[in-house]
């Protein structure tokens, strides 16, 4: 299959449509400018408390007969450059496909070494987020506003979040013999310090046993050391530090050991800064840095909540005693003991993190509908990702029954090749939704090799549903239609036979924002659907019942820009209580309860709407080989830039052999 790396098959019709959207877009600016500013945010409203009540509204008399008198002048032009616009989309590919050629430009990724399969295995991660980028009038409906910082910025906590090496932690506990593995993502050094020195320190302090030399950013062969043995990677895993921390003094850690710890932390060298200036302050107030925001990963400061904090036994090694000292942060998987008690039923971890997982293999987005945003946001997510689809969808008339103004919204980037990928438009959309072409992209990569030279694959999807409450008709009849579709990419796709397989199917993984959750009573028929027998959802119980750790992913609009959850770190702490949940997320619906919010949440149970989902299915894949989830997470990187909670699934493709 041939992979568009342009909109349309000849440059004639680019310039074509290049020249159409230029009439257009004077129009269509100055119609999103009037309209939003008619549309203030809370954040806003809270910039304009000071002011004296009647600033605004001169504000709003004098620019709204200039735009209206800007926007009548322009409409010739518009509606010119329409009649030329429309019938071009018929010959419109559905999507783009971008791939980085200059490799310098990857500044934080690590270069990706082919999977052979000879180890014992590999893992693969997936990310997933809603992140509203709607033209400015529309965004704001959901309290966000100013779509191009944003969407520059979504990217750049993104890419920087994934580019961390990734740290795993083995406790030998005094009290157990058995040695408990803590894997988290944390950031030492971000693109490029020396983390060598803080090896070194490692050494030198107490009982810390350092076993590789890989952590950092720069994967070289001088880096790289024999992997045998229990915990540690496999093969092909890139960015992966170990240590292993061996129980002493109950647990306790001095406070000379911490400082040293610190210390040698500091000695690791400063950030390497981007091209871009990641440094600057950011053009938006609704994403400004502040001290302690893990949200933009150039800041010096540690705050609280991503120190580090492990009980082994009894014990506690504390890090309290450092808090101010730390230059670098860290997302940790808090697995505490009491936490294992809860769920010691629990074969994963499961977190919720204020960072993006270390090493994100694959991204999938929702809601990318702003053209310049995605281009924003392709530009960002390109100093990770070499391989990026994005503007998928169609627009007019084309390949839908009614009229689309914008594209499906979706966008996908990946850190493997690109071998197909398909959309498609589900016909059915209703009311504001009608106007978008939302539906679902189908993607094969290639994520390897046989010593006997037979492509490793993986299949990806992700979707988008109906969003309007009390569609069940509709959100059931796309979802009988994703798997249709699901199954004839699976064949058009495939160049392999039972008795000759050319290919190995690695992992099948469907993602998206589901619009319903697994806790309401409206939902009960998408609950029940038989999607959910195929594919398996890490957080689900059964229909109706949810895993008491997962969370839901709607924020509750109204409070995104409070100081309690404006930064990554306060949101992260906010919603490992069940009473924060409970003021910041939106709650499932139910028949019992009135539909003002903040009147029925004090009664109802559960952890929030859960309308952002990552599943995995067994089906179809390599017999010989098992997948399991090795990670899941909530992550709230993109606190204050979008009203959804990105997810992250990390699966562990086990092949059954020793490593050698």
């Amino acid at each position: 299959m041939v992979l568009y790396t342009s909109p349309f098959p000849n440059s004639f019709l680019s310039v074509l449509h290049s020249f159409s959207w230029g009439l257009i877009f004077p129009c269509y600016w100055l119609a999103d400018r009037l309209v939003g500013s008619f549309v203030p945010t809370t954040y806003e409203k809270r910039q304009r408390a000071d002011d004296p009540c009647y600033f605004h509204a001169l504000c709003i008399i004098i620019t709204t007969p200039i735009y209206l008198a800007l926007l009548v002048a322009s409409l010739p032009f518009a509606l010119i450059g329409f009649l030329l616009w429309s019938p071009l989309q018929s010959a419109r590919r559905p999507y783009i496909y971008s791939r980085l050629k200059d490799k310098n430009h990857a500044n934080g990724a690590t270069l990706l070494t082919e999977w052979k399969a000879a180890g014992s295995g590999k893992s693969f991660c997936f990310g997933s987020a809603n992140v509203c980028l709607l033209p400015d009038s529309l965004a704001r409906f959901n309290n966000v506003f100013n779509t191009q910082a944003r969407a520059k910025e979504i990217g750049r906590r993104i890419r920087n979040g994934a580019s961390r090496p990734q740290i795993k932690i083995y406790i030998d506990s005094p009290t157990n013999t058995s040695i408990s593995a803590a894997s988290f993502s944390s950031l030492v050094s971000p693109q490029g310090g020396d983390s060598r020195t803080v090896n070194a320190g490692i050494k030198r302090t107490t009982s810390m046993e350092y076993k590789g030399d890989n952590c950092g950013s720069n994967n070289g062969e001088e880096n790289r050391e024999d992997k045998g043995g229990s915990g540690e990677p496999h093969e092909g895993e890139e960015n992966t530090c170990i240590v292993r921390i061996n129980g002493e003094e109950n647990g306790h850690m001095s406070d000379t050991e911490t400082d040293t710890v610190n210390g040698q932390a500091r000695a690791s060298g400063p950030t390497e800064p981007s091209p871009e200036g990641d440094a600057e302050v950011s053009k938006t107030p609704n994403h400004k840095q502040k001290e302690g925001d893990s949200g933009s990963l150039d800041s010096y400061s540690a705050s609280r909540e991503s120190l580090v904090k492990v009980r082994v036994g009894d014990g506690t090694v504390d890090q309290s005693t450092v808090n101010n000292k730390l230059l670098y942060k860290a997302s940790v998987m808090k697995k505490t003991s009491v936490r294992k008690k809860k769920h010691t039923d629990e074969t994963f971890d499961h977190e919720i993190s204020a960072f993006f997982p270390a090493n994100l293999d694959f991204l999938c987005l929702q809601e990318v509908f702003d053209k310049r945003a995605a281009e924003k946001l392709k530009e960002q997510l390109h100093h990770y990702f070499e391989y990026i689809v994005y503007d998928v969808g169609v627009y007019s008339c084309h390949g839908c029954c009614s009229f689309k103004f914008v594209n499906s919204g979706l966008l996908f980037a990946s850190r493997y090749p690109v071998m197909d990928a398909a959309y498609h438009c589900y016909p059915n959309g209703r009311g504001m939704d009608s106007l978008a072409s939302k539906g679902a992209l189908f993607l094969k990569v290639q994520v390897g090799s046989t010593p006997q030279d037979q492509r490793i694959v993986g299949y990806i999807s992700c979707t988008h549903l109906q969003a309007i409450a009390g569609d069940t008709t509709v959100r059931c009849e796309q979802l009988d239609m994703l798997q249709d579709w699901l199954s004839e990419f699976r064949k058009s796709t495939s160049s392999s036979s039972t008795a000759n397989p050319e290919e190995l199917v690695a992992f099948d993984v469907l993602c998206g924002d589901l619009n319903f959750d697994n806790c309401s009573s409206e939902d009960k028929l998408e609950q029940q659907h038989s999607l959910f027998t195929h594919y398996k959802d890490p957080c689900r119980v059964g229909p109706g019942e949810d895993k008491p750790w997962a969370i839901g992913t709607l924020l509750d609009p109204e409070g995104l820009y409070d100081d309690e959850v404006c930064t990554p770190d306060n949101l992260q702490k906010v919603l490992e209580s069940e009473e924060g949940r409970k003021g910041y997320l939106v709650y499932p619906t139910s028949k019992n309860h009135s539909s003002s919010q903040k009147g029925r949440k004090a009664s109802l149970k559960g952890n929030g709407r859960r309308i952002d989902y990552m599943l995995y299915t067994e089906e179809g894949l390599y017999l010989e080989w098992k997948v399991e989830v090795e990670e899941f997470s909530f992550i709230t990187q993109l606190a204050g830039l979008t009203d959804h909670l990105p997810v992250a699934m990390r699966l562990m493709v086990s092949t059954g052999e020793d490593d050698p």
